[in-house]
């Protein structure tokens, strides 16, 4: 379903960058927090509003293996359904078209896509130079 970027040695990468120094894994995952923002950046304005509480939960979570973006939660369980699709209600009455992409978060990935390759690319370099690795 997702046309994921996959990164190579990274899991590997960040494990030497721990041994260099402690931190920099966590520079990583708030530098793929900065790339994810490409994507939350693009959704929010597409996802529909009454009170703002769906469109204010997307956001960036990242770890220093992955970036992502997360939606929804305990304060907002309809996310989903407004996302994808579906039914809801008492029976069911409440219907969305469901769409298995969903209309706002993959639709802001794919869109800015390469955008989000080169920011990812640029963090992984930064935090290369950062640890004292000398990049070509």
């Amino acid at each position: 379903m997702t046309d994921a970027v996959t990164i190579t040695g990274l899991t590997e990468f960040s494990r030497n960058l721990k041994r260099l120094d402690s931190d920099l894994p966590k520079a990583l995952r708030v530098a793929f927090n900065g790339c994810a923002d490409v994507v939350v950046n693009g959704a929010k304005p597409k996802v529909p509003t009454r009170t703002g509480k769906a469109r204010g939960s997307i956001k960036s979570r990242s770890t220093p293996t992955a970036s992502r973006v997360i939606a929804g939660g305990k304060k907002v369980p309809w996310y989903p359904w407004l996302d994808f699709g579906g039914r809801v209600g008492k029976h069911g009455s409440i219907v969305r078209p469901f769409i298995k992409h969903g209309r706002y978060i993959y639709d802001a990935y794919f869109d800015n896509r390469s955008r989000y390759v080169v920011m990812l690319e640029e963090s992984l370099l930064d935090a290369a130079r950062s640890a004292g690795v000398e990049i070509d």
